[in-house]
């Protein structure tokens, strides 16, 4: 009867472990599968398919929206949505993640959001042969000694490998000698090494012996480390020091400060004097231990050198060892226990998180997160919360999963932007707390158009540019967010069909740059303007224009053109000039434009070959050609002058022009045969030679009627005036500057006088004179006083 009882109720128990194990595996979605990578394996390393273990098609992946989650930051792991594999996001260390713990698992959750399924899975991390065996003391001491008897057996420092399994220490060997060779000792730390004594130990033979201790792991290849032991040999010491105790428990609080009092260690020794005298050292500690604690080697105080972490490590094994003046020695254990703090907040770890929703929708998930606390007990309970007068709640889900989802559809008109703090708070005292906020933002439609930073541009380019030359941008703004607020340059179809706007300029469609697509000419083109648009990418897209007008600046490209005389005529024009000319004659003028403007086009003239220096010279603001001296009966008939036009830009450029003069003792003279031309260029030329004869039977008419005009008031003024006294106008005679501009006029005007001779039987008169304009009248008066030459130079008798 008890055997059908026990039967049953066995039965019953397996039924509801079944019944739990089932409701365990429906909370988390799948069995938990192990997978296994090498630690310092690269980032982007392949760790497996997940597709089979999910259950799923690649084509539903992307649907079910996976992610992988892991506990803490200890763990990183990569996983492509698109193919299901998975990867590594960081080089692992089995040492870091681990320490010495074999197998190194960690665990980790693959989550499908669509449905809520979780897939849970682990990653062994193998450990490889990176490490080599390292002593802590690179120099071991011994004291040992001479009365020792052989097959004494004595323990040495172990040395320490990081690494697990096959890769640890292995074995020990020591250098060869005649006194000692090494054995090893399996313990729960490892492999111990101990040296054997096979020969008594004489110190008047050798009181020191030097020994190489090497500590091999079982890698491929196997690595190795070293030591020095320094082995000295003591008189006879026959009582070893004792500890009180065996065994020391203590309990230290994790936020003990530094320096802080842990334990004392205490041993005797029978012994008197130098045997006597007990030293206290760390034996087999690691070096975390070392760095933790301090000893004093003569009181056996156990100090504290660095802050505890109770979540690091919640207990600490000492091996204590005390050593008399003769080499004999004794230990004792002091186990640590940290007693554990609510000294870690919570941490609150962001799975999932969308930071924008359209205002229409209902019961969205914004967020999913994960929550944790390294504490223990009540410390490591965790309570989550909102503020209440959100549209917001927080679901729970498995394994300190939440979800955060809105409660109602959101307005944007009535509040466009939330900011939503999750408060984390553990059970502990006293409570710790970690507040996570995250801005959500409503999304709105395309209701704002560009805006240009202004209505209209003017952008200034000198002419002559470059092709692809940039002039300048323009620049507009949109209120919108996202692809709303992405604006697309254009220009707009000119009205003036005139202008060929394509050929001109082109604009970069994403930034506004403008560019000067071929050379512009200032002569041909001073300005033009035209319309570019601005268009955003919303739907309806909407779009708004700015006016951009351009300005060419004109260049010194142009060089002066010389409008009289002609050069391009079949016979050079040449100039008549009496010799009773007196100093300063005007010969001629010459008349030249610049196709540039301003400075560009002040021209300026000079005198630059003569075929007598020194007769002839030019003004070099209004181009006049003046005699520099009176003419002699010795002076050529014919001259040659090369007359150099210069305008003022930067640098500057010319033309030249060449001038024939013809010397004659009177305007009735017959002229000089000219220079005969050649009938080549008579042909080619015929048309300029009809215009050059039509110029010279106007000027011929133009100055018989100026001499007929000079004849018949010369012939009034006789009765008035003396013979042979010509009288000049009084009186201020009008005159401005010249002004040598594109239109090539000549802005000086002149006078002249006739005076006939009255003693003469002929009916000869005399050159004509100039009258001085009234802005060269005070230098002309000034300098016939101070210089009689001068004034023989512009008058005639």
């Amino acid at each position: 009867m008890e055997t059908r009882d026990r039967k049953e109720l066995l039965l019953e128990q397996r039924q509801v472990l079944i019944f739990f194990v089932l409701l365990g595996m429906a909370l988390a979605g799948f069995e938990s599968r192990r997978y296994s990578v090498a630690e310092e394996m690269e980032s982007g390393y392949f760790v497996a398919n997940l597709l089979k273990d999910l259950g799923l098609e690649v084509d539903e992946l992307i649907v079910r929206g996976p992610r992988v989650v892991s506990k803490g930051k200890k763990l990183s792991l990569q996983f492509d949505r698109q193919t299901g594999d998975l990867f590594l996001n960081e080089k692992l260390d089995r040492e870091e993640l681990c320490g010495s713990t074999e197998p190194c698992v960690l665990p980790f959750q693959v989550l499908l959001e669509n449905p809520l399924q979780f897939f849970q899975a682990e990653l062994q991390i193998r450990d490889i042969n990176d490490h080599f065996p390292v002593f802590l003391d690179k120099e071991i001491f011994l004291k040992i000694s001479e009365s020792t008897t052989p097959g004494t057996t004595f323990l040495i420092e172990r040395a320490q490998d990081l690494d697990v399994g096959s890769n640890s220490l292995q074995n020990y060997t020591i250098s060869p000698n005649f006194y000692f060779h090494l054995t090893t000792q399996d313990s729960a730390d490892g492999i111990l090494p101990q040296l054997v004594l096979d020969k008594a130990l004489d110190r008047e033979e050798q009181p020191e012996l030097r020994l190489t201790l090497t500590a091999l792991d079982g890698g491929t290849p196997p690595r190795s480390g070293t030591a020095l032991v320094r082995i000295e040999i003591l008189d006879i010491n026959d009582n070893a020091p004792e500890f009180t105790k065996v065994l020391y428990e203590v309990q230290v609080p994790e936020n003990s400060p530094i320096g802080s009092h842990v334990a004392t260690v205490s041993a005797r020794d029978l012994d008197i004097g130098v045997y006597g005298q007990i030293s206290y050292a760390f034996f087999q500690a690691s070096e975390d231990i070392r760095k933790t604690f301090q000893i004093n080697a003569k009181s056996g105080e156990l100090l504290l050198t660095q802050k505890l972490d109770f979540e690091s490590v919640q207990t600490y094994t000492i091996n204590i060892q005390a050593t008399d003046g003769g080499g004999l020695s004794a230990s004792s254990v002091v186990l640590i226990q940290v007693i554990d703090l609510n000294d870690n907040p919570p941490e609150l770890t962001m799975s999932t998180l969308i930071n924008q929703i359209p205002e229409n929708l209902q019961e969205t998930i914004i967020a999913i997160f994960s929550v944790s606390d390294s504490d223990s007990g009540d410390n490591g309970r965790i309570v989550c919360s909102i503020p209440d007068d959100l549209p917001f709640f927080l679901k729970p889900s498995v394994e300190n999963f939440y979800t955060l989802v809105t409660n109602t559809a959101l307005d944007r008109e009535t509040r466009p932007e939330y900011n939503v703090t999750i408060t984390v708070s553990d059970m502990g005292t006293p409570r710790l707390k970690t507040e996570h906020s995250i801005i959500i933002l409503v999304s709105d439609v395309n209701d704002n158009a560009p805006a240009f930073s202004q209505m209209s541009y003017t952008l200034l380019v000198h002419e002559n540019n470059q092709p692809a030359l940039h002039i300048g941008s323009v620049n507009a703004t949109d209120r919108d967010s996202g692809t709303n607020a992405q604006i697309t340059y254009s220009l707009l179809p000119n009205q003036d069909p005139h202008l060929p706007l394509a050929s001109l300029v082109s604009i970069n469609a994403d930034n506004g740059q403008l560019f000067a697509l071929r050379a512009l000419d200032f002569e041909a083109l001073q300005a033009f303007e035209f319309r570019v648009g601005a268009t955003d990418q919303g739907s309806p897209a909407l779009s708004s224009q700015a006016l951009v007008r351009v300005v060419v600046l004109d260049e010194n490209d142009n060089s002066p053109f010389v409008l009289y005389p002609m050069q391009n005529a079949s016979a050079p024009c040449t100039e008549l000039v009496p010799r009773a000319a007196e100093q300063g004659y005007l010969v001629t003028k010459v008349v030249a434009v610049d196709g540039d403007s301003g400075q560009n086009a002040w021209l300026s003239y000079q005198l630059l070959k003569a075929t007598e220096p020194g007769l002839f010279g030019v003004w070099a603001h209004n181009g006049e050609v003046r005699t520099a001296r009176l003419l002699s009966e010795r002076d050529a008939a014919r001259h040659r002058l090369v007359v150099l036009v210069k305008d003022n830009g930067e640098p500057p450029l010319s033309a030249s022009v060449t001038l024939h003069v013809l010397l004659v003792d009177g305007f009735s003279q017959p002229y000089l045969p000219l220079p005969e031309v050649a009938p080549e260029r008579a042909q080619e030329d015929l048309l300029t030679v009809y215009l050059v004869i039509a110029l010279a039977s106007v000027s011929s008419l133009f100055l018989f009627s100026v001499l007929v005009f000079l004849a018949v008031r010369l012939c009034r003024r006789r009765r008035a005036v003396p013979l042979g006294v010509c009288s000049i106008p009084e009186g201020h005679f009008p005159g401005h500057l010249v002004d040598v501009s594109g239109t090539g006029t000549l802005s000086q005007s002149y006078q002249y006088e006739v005076c006939l001779m009255g003693s003469s039987g002929t009916s000869e008169f005399k050159v004509p004179k100039p009258i001085i304009p009234s802005f060269l009248a005070q230098g002309v008066e000034t300098e016939r006083d101070e210089n009689p030459s001068f004034r023989n130079n512009f008058e005639f008798s």
